[in-house]
């Protein structure tokens, strides 16, 4: 059963390295390698996903999980250029205890051989709590709120400061292929925007006494700050990889909280963490992954009361590298041109 409100969700993300000949941008070749002559397709299992917790006091954390689709797609990539389609089949989504999640989940992921940047677009209709049965009304699996709705957009930038021998794009676009160890240290800064709405209240009503939110049914929030990391990659014999990247933020947080006839307006300093994380094979042709990209935001609103959002992307990844021919290479070209003006 298809969960999302679109037939068919579409991700693309531009990767605006230069085009140049293999080995002219500066890396060292020892450590990766690119292929200017290729294109990369794919074919991939994925999956989005928008979370926000609720933490009470001494009490059970109200996680509201979305019950959102696995994705068979498929997708190319060719210098700074990527495209991939994915459709949510019923034969991959036969759970409907959970309830209805409508959505559209837009994440941008670009990678520059310096810079690393994300941008997050997302709404989301329909809740349920997890784990199966908290808060359930007789006869139901999962307590579900199909007005619950979350907004949620954010942008952020790091810097990479070893771009000659650590490669993301090897990691997690495939068009790349790191044939030996190698970290980064990172730096940068991120913004976010968000909002939780409801016809009602958050906390469900025969637990709302455990609660200091049991009275809030929207909550507003806008975060930013800067922030440090570091990634790196282990090779083994030139072909196995695992890849660990963790940033972290000192974010300044804004936050309103609504309930009946009354706001309340709070700011707090919190943190924002992102990880990325991906393994597999990967060699001159072929490239079989997984990768998984997340954030953790952390916020906190008045008499204390604290939140998250959670939000990323799973995905399994079979690729093979193709060389393009001179006449698409120059049609190839020109759209990559256009992207990167």
């Amino acid at each position: 059963m298809q969960k999302n409100c679109l037939p068919a969700i579409f991700f693309f993300f531009l990767n605006t390295s230069a085009i140049h000949a293999q080995g002219t941008r500066g890396n060292d070749t020892i450590y990766y390698v690119y292929f200017p002559n290729s294109i990369t397709a794919r074919l991939y299992v994925s999956q989005k996903y928008t979370a926000y917790t609720l933490k009470g006091n001494g009490s059970k954390k109200l996680h509201y999980l979305p019950n959102t689709t696995l994705n068979l797609g498929i997708g190319a990539t060719y210098h700074n250029f990527s495209l991939n389609l994915a459709y949510g089949f019923g034969f991959l989504n036969t759970d409907v205890s959970k309830g209805k999640t409508n959505y559209l989940d837009l994440q941008a992921h670009a990678y520059k051989p310096k810079w690393v940047t994300d941008f997050y677009g997302q709404l989301y209709k329909g809740y349920h709590l997890d784990p199966d049965g908290f808060a359930a009304p007789p006869g139901k699996d999962y307590y579900y709120r199909h007005d619950v709705k979350v907004t949620l957009f954010g942008l952020s930038q790091y810097r990479i400061f070893n771009p000659r021998r650590f490669s993301y794009n090897a990691a997690i676009i495939q068009n790349e292929w790191q044939k030996k160890s190698a970290g980064t240290l990172l730096a940068g800064a991120e913004v976010y925007y968000g909002v939780v709405k409801a016809d009602s209240n958050f906390v469900p009503e025969p637990i709302q006494d455990n609660y200091t939110q049991k009275d809030i049914k929207s909550i507003n929030y806008f975060s930013i700050g800067p922030g440090a990391g570091y990634a790196y990659t282990l090779v083994i014999a030139q072909h196995i990889f695992i890849t660990g990247s963790l940033t972290g933020n000192v974010n300044f947080s804004y936050t309103t909280e609504h309930s009946t006839g009354n706001s309340k307006n709070h700011f707090s300093v919190n943190p924002v963490t992102r990880f990325r994380a991906a393994a597999g094979y990967n060699g001159r042709t072929w490239d079989v992954s997984a990768n998984w990209i997340a954030d953790d935001l952390h916020f906190t609103g008045s008499n204390q009361s604290k939140y998250v959002f959670n939000t990323g992307n799973y995905r399994f990844i079979i690729a093979r590298r193709f060389n393009a021919g001179n006449r698409l290479q120059h049609h190839l070209r020109l759209v990559n041109k256009v992207f990167k003006e």
